[in-house]
């Protein structure tokens, strides 16, 4: 396929094939002229608390002397953080990369495994961790190179009165704080009142310089950490913006952010475009807590939202959230994982806006496609965003036509530069022509946009037949009576492998028999799920992606 012919006239009006690559000197400077332009505009806000956009620039700066002054601390040295969605995030993150060091994003529900084996793998020499997190940094910290730590409290972005209120009812009333003894850490409101006593010298930051360790999540083996450069994150928010057409309105919007700000769909998105629009981004530090979330969507009149499948379902499913004014919501961003087309219709039923899916990976940092709100074509993750070339190919490696499904390649400036120190796996993540492997199956439509039909490694094979679990997925979870459901392969005598169901069903249930039957109208004989598995819940990654895996290696335990 000619890819730039194909897909010449694919696009809605007025967006570019092409951007400009080189608006930005990097991430920093995408920072520093947005701080400048949004001054006194609400920036972060999390439990209560808000910086503006001149609160950001000058806690970071404060941030970033201290380290330049008060640590010895370099260029291109690693700094760990790790912290759920509260404003203090955005504080430290450009902070570190103020002071031109690589940030290590580190999810605080990792146990100590993983974070032993981040910490060490990336060579962080920093981390700031969240209190409430402390207690297994203090564990893991001995067994690595961790010379500096900061602590800091959820309420440490209010005034100092309010500050000291919140964090000892978080520490001794609500007991959310298990005790920890880490000798020489420092507390992150000291840290940031030294700062501000200290000069603060700006670095020359190359685009090509690195500027996150973003890791895979470990869900394929060991946790890799994809090199992200400024140039990769600067080219995705450059990238991504035209697909948003007219939606965003600078310095106006209200974005909420229940995704945790640590994975890169969060990252980009509400650190980087949403950021760089002048948006006031809420930030939501528990979503699982579906009637807090509520309660705090109650306060707020907001223009977008950023979710994920699992998400958007919890939420429908709440009374008190379809009784919510979304008179000024439209934008609805999709990512992480497929979007049902039943979830689809029913938060547009219940909020009156349409879902825009996209789709990415932690090492295209991560956008790849995405569909335009003036054209969303719900069933796929859209067109190829600007500046960015795509191909689908079959297991020898020629490129399937258009219409057949093939592995789903990438090749465009927000493509990592590879997995750090693992050049092994980065020479196997590519094709012999430059090409990302994403290992997903993909199918190109006549019309340009994409649809995934599934991760090649959770496909099925029924008798010699493929068969998608998303496929499987998106049929059960339309049954009035699921709420939700993982499809996976087992091993069956007969047909080599049989498809296995785990459903979570509605107050109402549902038996076997019924979800049976309702396949049976909708699925080719070999799809239709042999076998079935009532669950309360299923087992979910922290960005509340479902994890087929575990269930499949339960399965066939």
């Amino acid at each position: 396929m000619d890819f730039e012919q194909f897909y010449q006239d694919k696009y809605p009006a007025g967006i570019p094939r092409e951007v400009d690559l080189k608006k930005y000197k990097n991430m920093v400077d995408v920072f520093e002229q947005a701080v400048k332009k949004y001054g006194d505009r609400p920036a972060f806000s999390a439990v209560g608390a808000t910086l503006t956009y001149k609160d950001l620039d000058t806690q970071s700066r404060n941030f970033a002397a201290w380290l330049q002054n008060k640590t010895d601390l370099k260029p291109g040295d690693r700094i760990a953080v790790q912290m759920p969605n509260v404003s203090q995030y955005p504080v430290v993150v450009f902070g570190a990369m103020r002071a031109g060091m690589i940030v290590v994003n580190t999810n605080p529900l990792y146990t100590t495994r993983e974070m032993e084996h981040q910490f060490n793998d990336s060579g962080a020499k920093a981390l700031v961790v969240l209190a409430n997190m402390a207690e297994n940094a203090e564990k893991v910290l001995p067994h690595t190179g961790i010379e500096h730590v900061i602590i800091t409290e959820v309420a440490d972005m209010h005034s100092p009165l309010k500050r000291t209120l919140m964090n000892a009812a978080v520490k001794y009333l609500k007991k959310m704080v298990p005790p920890f003894n880490i000798p020489g850490a420092h507390k992150l409101p000291a840290v940031l009142s030294a700062g501000a006593r200290e000069k603060f010298t700006p670095v020359d930051i190359k685009l090509d310089d690195l500027a996150a360790l973003q890791y895979t999540g470990g869900t394929t083996g060991v946790a890799k950490g994809a090199m992200l450069t400024h140039a990769n994150l600067v080219a995705n928010l450059t990238q991504v913006r035209p697909m948003l057409e007219d939606q965003i309105e600078e310095g106006k919007e209200v974005v909420i952010a229940p995704l945790p700000l640590y994975h890169i769909y969060s990252f980009t998105l509400n650190c980087g475009i949403m950021m760089e629009a002048g948006a006031h981004n809420i930030l939501i530090p528990n979503p699982r807590d579906i009637p807090g979330f509520v309660k705090e969507l109650q306060k707020q009149k907001f223009s977008a939202f950023i979710g994920l499948n699992t998400l958007f379902v919890a939420l429908c499913n709440n009374e008190e959230f379809q009784d919510l004014d979304f008179s000024g919501l439209k934008l609805t961003a999709s990512g992480g994982m497929a979007l049902t087309s039943d979830t689809a219709k029913m938060w547009e039923r219940v909020t009156g806006c349409e879902i825009s899916e996209g789709y990415g990976m932690t090492e295209t940092s991560p956008v790849v496609t995405f569909n335009p709100r003036s054209a969303i074509q719900i069933g796929t993750i859209g067109l190829p965003i600007p500046s960015t070339v795509i191909k689908t190919i079959d297991d020898d490696g020629n490129e399937t036509p258009v219409g057949e499904p093939g592995e789903l390649c990438v090749k465009g400036p927000q493509v990592m530069r590879g997995y750090w120190q693992r050049p092994d796996d980065t020479q196997k993540s590519f094709t012999e022509d430059g090409y990302l492997k994403t290992g997903d199956i993909a199918l190109i439509q006549e019309d340009g946009y994409i649809r995934i039909v599934d991760r090649k490694k959770d496909m099925i094979i029924v008798s010699g037949f493929n068969v998608f679990p998303n496929e499987i997925e998106d049929v059960v979870t339309s049954h009035p009576k699921v709420v939700e459901c993982a499809a996976v392969g087992i091993p069956d005598a007969k047909s080599g492998e049989a498809v296995k169901v785990y459903v979570v069903p509605t107050k109402e249930g549902v038996t076997a028999n019924e979800i049976k039957e309702f396949c049976r109208e909708r699925l080719t004989a070999y799809k239709v799920p042999k076998h079935f598995e009532f669950r309360d819940e299923l087992p979910k990654s922290n960005v509340g992606k479902i994890l087929r895996r575990e269930l499949r290696d339960e399965a066939n335990a």
